[in-house]
Formats: structure tokens, sequence, C-alpha cells
């Protein structure tokens, strides 16, 4: 049995398959998912689990180059924003209609129960060298 990291299996067998500048996505309980994504529900109920703590669990397993969010989070859900802004990582902002598009690039879209604002984010994987 797997006693570190991330136990969910479909969140530990998409993350061993990234390579450099493939992208996921952690999404709120309200993203649209593209047909073409597979989508790995983790939402229980409204705010569970919550956009911060998969974000913090997937980013301590995951090397991460750059992460993309909706320019709305600023002002729409300015404590996810800081939390964004508090992960020492590259953020490239961008309307929240061509957030949605991009998301169909990701290979996996994690979602999860949380229903605050525009707590969306795309993560592209780096190296680890």
């Amino acid at each position: 049995m797997k006693k570190l990291g991330i136990l969910n299996r479909d969140i530990a067998r998409v993350l061993a398959s990234l390579g450099h500048t493939d992208q996921i996505v952690i999404a709120d309980c309200g993203l649209p998912i593209p047909s073409n994504v597979e989508c790995i529900d983790l939402s229980i109920r409204l705010g569970v689990p919550n956009f911060v703590d998969v974000l913090t669990e997937v980013l301590a397993d995951m090397e991460v180059e750059l992460m993309m969010a909706a320019t709305e989070v600023r002002t729409e859900s300015p404590s996810i924003h800081q939390e964004l802004e508090n992960r020492q990582i590259s953020i490239r902002y961008l309307p929240h209609d061509e957030l949605k598009a991009e998301t169909s690039k990701a290979k996996a879209i994690i979602r999860t129960g949380e229903c605050a604002p525009y707590a969306n984010v795309i993560l592209r994987a780096g190296v680890i060298f």
C-alpha cells in the first residue's frame, strides 16, 4: 500500500504519465469539462474537497513550470488568487473564456467541490533535471 504522496490512483497515474509541457487542470465544481479530456471527479458536496487542498497536494507531487489562471480570479476570488501567488511559480493570466478553451489541451481535469468563482488553474509540467 502506498503511504506517501497522493493516494488517489487516478491522480497518481496521470501525474506519473506527464511529460514536459503536458498540462492538467484543477477545477472548481462549475467548470465545463471538454468531452475529450479525462475528468477525475473528487467532488463530494459544495466546498469538499476545496481547491487549495487539492492544489497543495498536486504541487507536492508535480514539477510545475507555469500556472495559468483566469484574469477574473484577481477580483472575484482574492483568497484563491493569493494562494496562487504564494506558490512561487510563474502565473499567466488570461480571460476566463480563453482559459476554458485551453482546458481542451489538458491530459486530465481534477474536479473539486470548490464553489469560489474562477477557482481553476492549468498546471504545465516542468522537468526535474
